[in-house]
């Protein structure tokens, strides 16, 4: 399937080929226009739309925000924004990219399509604008924040060389979830703490983390594991190879270093295992927000009961 965005730029394509094809990253070229076109749109959201939007349709409750909270609303608003198009475009990329669906063994860890570059791409432009505001904001949001952006940004800028295109895809899914988490914080800010949409929003937000990030990534990071042990006992010489020209165009020398398979696979192990901790932090911090209130309540109830039985 060819990238529904619209075509390269051929001077900007011209200009960064040399050095992508220096650091061995061929499919980029073909894409950094949309990587920069994403970051543009995120930023304009964060620098110069947040905000008065934030002020027009919620004026007393945004003014109340701290600098240091408007900063992070800003940041969730753009968080929503991406979160939401970009699980929309890679599930559309998943369902109607046919020779992504039919891809073989090859195909999959060496192979590339366009529809599914400009999800990378996308991925990569929110990453690198992720990257710039956690380094202007570190003492905001944190060493731990900048390791995530700039750990993400590594992991889709390398899949432009290009390898393990097809996943890029399967593991955007996890951005399910993100809307969700949004909420939650929305919530807190806008003195929703404890309501029933904050409850409604923190079944919905358990549910779907488990299902995308737990359920879905075991099984997608068992099949990534899987393809690249059978990807390093891949012989050309005797394997049957993809025919499609098209799509192998840049993986026909089948490199898989062992770097690259360390880095790849020991973040999907690390991400799996921060999900698990991450689903425990949501369920305490839910827990927290609904937990006291049936305690005071059950209190007051007691203390009620027995100034009753007093006055009797």
């Amino acid at each position: 399937m060819h990238d529904p965005f619209f075509p390269p730029i051929p001077l900007l394509q011209q200009a960064v080929t040399p050095l992508c094809n220096f650091l061995h990253l061929y499919s980029l070229p073909l894409h950094i226009h949309e990587i920069l076109a994403a970051f543009t749109a995120y930023h304009l959201i964060f620098e110069y739309l947040a905000t008065p939007l934030s002020n027009l349709f919620l004026p007393s409750q945004y003014k109340k925000l701290s600098w240091e909270s408007k900063l992070r609303w800003n940041m969730h608003c753009v968080s929503m924004v991406q979160s939401c198009s970009i699980s929309a475009l890679a599930l559309f990329v998943m369902f109607n990219d046919q020779e992504r669906k039919n891809m073989t063994l090859e195909e999959r860890m060496w192979g590339y399509t366009g529809a599914a570059g400009m999800v990378q791409a996308l991925a990569a432009g929110y990453f690198l604008f992720d990257l710039v505001v956690m380094i202007r904001y570190l003492d905001v949001f944190g060493v731990g924040m900048l390791t995530h952006a700039s750990s993400c940004l590594l992991t889709y800028t390398l899949g432009f060389r290009p390898i393990f295109n097809y996943y890029g895809c399967v593991f955007m899914l996890y951005e399910l979830s993100t809307p969700f988490l949004n909420f939650h914080w929305f919530f807190d800010k806008l003195n929703m703490t404890g309501s029933k949409a904050q409850l409604y929003n923190g079944f919905a937000l358990i549910s779907v983390f488990f299902s995308c990030r737990l359920v879905w990534g075991a099984y997608s990071s068992f099949n990534i594991y899987r393809d690249v042990w059978n990807a390093l006992n891949f012989d050309p010489s005797i394997a049957k190879l993809s025919t499609n020209d098209e799509m192998m165009r840049f993986g026909r020398d089948h490199s898989l270093p062992a770097w690259l398979v360390i880095l790849y696979l020991g973040g999907h192990v690390t991400l799996q295992v921060l999900n698990v901790f991450w689903l425990g932090k949501m369920i305490a911090a839910i827990k927290k927000r609904f937990t006291p209130k049936v305690a005071n309540g059950s209190a007051n109830g007691h203390a009620n009961g027995s100034a009753g039985k007093k006055k009797q």
